[in-house]
């Protein structure tokens, strides 16, 4: 924290703040009046034209870290990188040996509080979890190197907090909004193509999490670490919009929104699954690049249900959710629309869906 003419300002540093959810949290914190740091691989004139200020540099370089780091307040660790597949090392480099730079350097430097962007999936999806608590284990084997990397760099993120530095990490599942360049468009463009198929018997109910409440999550994480005896430090938890939905029957709703028909035809969860392993399988022997167009996690996420408890956040962190379901799903067709160029017969507008992805979609949000 520095002094300036209009008293003591706070420095904050977000860490993969070009992202759909970094984004959002430094826009909160420039409008909050906080000086704002963004390192990344790359810079982003849309978040400097928010006020912050972008360090270009890989989060494993442990000098060029410290420098970028000194002096702030806190750290709010989002950068990370996504998907269902991929070589294991590739996730394990950013997402653990990322991590651990991170930490380092954060703890060299004396910031006293640290917010890590972690995900559910670290406890996996090899049942339903309806309701899900805090005191949910880790899965036993992960499916995906993301979740495996993600909870190795929780564990060491809460294992970290003690009196020099507090740590909490949250877990927001499902993000959905405006910006979302990765899960909702993917969806939509499968199912443009004909290639979405329910997975399982279609009532599974899961969480959203709109992506401004996500980010509304981590300041308030960053005031809970503040408070004497801070209850939040050292723990993980469950951040969502707490109205779970049937994910089909959602789906279906975003489609009919679109223009678009909605998905009728099924698969068992036991076939995708095999399905999903015989790809693995194939994309690893022929080194093929990009994800497989299914994999045995992104099935058991498709399939099973996976909703948890939001009130260890709204006790420990003061999280509230302040864009309701209803609102949530109404911006995130919006925003869908929006980005669709459509002429008067709707052809642009499916053309436009059945692109390839954007060129940064594997990059955390």
């Amino acid at each position: 924290m520095r002094e300036s003419a209009n008293g003591w300002e706070r420095s904050a540093v977000v860490t993969g703040g070009g992202g759909f959810l970094g984004h959002r949290i430094v826009r909160l914190l420039c409008v909050r009046g906080e000086r704002v740091r963004v390192v990344a691989r790359r810079r982003y004139p849309t978040v400097e034209a928010l006020g912050a200020k972008g360090i270009q540099i890989d989060i494993r370089d442990a000098a060029a870290l410290k420098a970028a780091l000194w002096g702030a307040d806190i750290v709010y660790h989002v950068a990370a990188k996504t998907g269902h597949w991929g070589p294991k090392q590739d996730f394990w480099s950013v997402n653990v040996e990322g991590t651990r730079s991170v930490l380092e350097a954060a703890r060299s430097c004396g910031i006293r509080r640290f917010v890590y962007t972690s995900t559910p999936s670290v406890v996996g999806y090899a049942h339903d979890v309806e309701n899900g608590g805090p005191d949910l284990p880790y899965a036993d084997v992960h499916e995906s190197p993301y979740a495996a990397s993600k909870a190795e760099a929780e564990r060491m993120v809460l294992a970290a907090s003690g009196t020099g530095m507090r740590t909490v990490a949250l877990r927001p599942h499902l993000l959905i909004g405006p910006g979302d360049r990765q899960m909702m468009p993917q969806l939509v463009r499968r199912a443009v193509a004909g290639r979405l198929r329910i997975v399982g018997d279609g009532r599974n109910r899961v969480d959203l999490t709109d992506v401004d409440n996500a980010a509304w999550a981590h300041l308030d994480a960053a005031v809970a670490l503040e408070q004497p005896g801070a209850p939040c430090a050292g723990r993980a938890y469950f951040i969502s919009n707490g109205e779970p939905v049937v994910l089909w029957d959602w789906l279906n709703v975003v489609l009919q929104e679109l223009g678009l028909p909605p998905v009728t035809r099924s698969l068992s969860l036991g076939l995708t699954r095999a399905a999903g392993a015989a790809a693995e399988g194939l994309w690893g022997a022929m080194r093929i690049g990009g994800e497989p167009p299914i994999t045995r996690f992104l099935a058991a996420a498709l399939a099973r249900s996976h909703w948890y408890d939001l009130e260890p956040a709204r006790r420990d962190i003061g999280y509230r959710v302040r864009v309701s379901m209803e609102a949530a799903t109404r911006r995130t067709i919006d925003w869908l629309a929006a980005t669709m160029v459509a002429d008067r017969t709707g052809r642009a507008r499916i053309a436009s869906l059945a692109a390839p992805d954007h060129p940064h979609a594997q990059t955390r949000q």
